[in-house]
């Protein structure tokens, strides 16, 4: 069987680890490499807790890379803080070497040379900004063809955005926080002629990290991963979580638990809407994960961590 290629960009926040550990579950999938935007996380320990999580599920082979892009708008620290609590967990901690290698170059080049050196198209799975793909294709604008599509956790079409008028005065809520970091070079990778399939708000709203399934990932926690994974979603429980990157990743996995549809859109780069996804006509066409069967995905999650 040939494997779907398949290189990850995610950006250090609790979810992000748990979708790097659902993508390496994937037996269909060939994961090329992993690079980390300094977005929803402090870079070092993001770094460093995404290569023992590569380690503990037995694929140090698979190399990481650490972008060096910055974005417009920061996370909030208490977000970003998140980080160095995943890297501290004991389960993660129990050898004293990291195996998987961190490559020298930075992550935007290392995802110029994955791209051209790869047999086939690839799919970029992004659960961060697209800061990191904007800079690689403005560098080498030739690996637009050997990317074969973007799934994106980001936007938020016909609901609120994520961007709390709290946190950012002056901005009119409608934002989502991975458009908002950089909705500039989010515009930019609208502009290409690349298939965009995105996970919005509208769809993550209704698939919350529920208490009933964190119970029951500790009732298989003899498997590391439903240890780990149950770790992570006890950090976040007191938070309104939600299946973000890990309901995008999963659509890798199964498409079929998902309805898309198609939208015509424009990222929305300044002013009080600066980083909403508009629908509007005429507008870039995307496609959305509108519906996803919950029972099957809940299911699937509960399944790829039993290891």
């Amino acid at each position: 069987m040939t494997k779907q290629l398949v290189l990850l960009d995610h950006d250090g926040g609790v979810d992000d680890y748990l979708a790097t550990m659902l993508l390496l579950t994937m037996d269909h999938i060939e994961l090329l490499g992993v690079v980390v935007t300094p977005a929803d996380c402090y870079i070092q320990p993001s770094v460093s807790a995404t290569r023992k999580i590569i380690d503990l599920m037995g694929f140090s082979h698979i190399s990481v890379a650490e972008s060096t892009v910055r974005g417009i708008n920061p996370f909030p620290p208490l977000y970003r803080r998140d980080s160095f609590i995943v890297d501290h967990l004991p389960i993660l901690n129990q050898s004293e070497i990291i195996k998987t290698p961190l490559v020298a170059e930075t992550g935007q080049d290392f995802m110029v040379r994955v791209l051209r050196e790869a047999s086939a198209p690839v799919t970029l799975m992004v659960t961060g900004p697209l800061t990191t793909v904007a800079v690689a294709l403005e560098k080498a604008p030739d690996i637009e063809a050997k990317i074969q599509k973007i799934v994106w956790m980001g936007g938020a079409l016909n609901v609120a955005g994520n961007v709390e008028k709290s946190l950012e005065p002056g901005q009119d809520g409608s934002a989502e926080w991975n458009v908002y970091w950089d909705a500039v070079s989010a515009a930019q990778v609208w502009k290409t002629q690349i298939e965009i399939i995105i996970c919005p708000l509208d769809l993550t709203n209704n698939v919350p990290v529920t208490s009933e399934l964190v119970q029951k990932m500790g009732k298989q926690r003899r498997y590391p991963l439903s240890d780990l994974a149950g770790q992570c979603y006890a950090l976040v429980i007191p938070q309104d979580y939600y299946f973000w990157d890990v309901l995008a990743t999963a659509y890798l996995g199964h498409p079929e638990y998902y309805q898309l549809r198609e939208w015509e859109t424009e990222i929305i780069t300044a002013g009080l809407s600066q980083g909403r996804t508009k629908v509007v006509a005429g507008g870039r066409k995307i496609s959305a994960m509108d519906q996803v069967d919950k029972a099957a995905f809940y299911a699937y999650i509960l399944q790829q961590f039993a290891r």
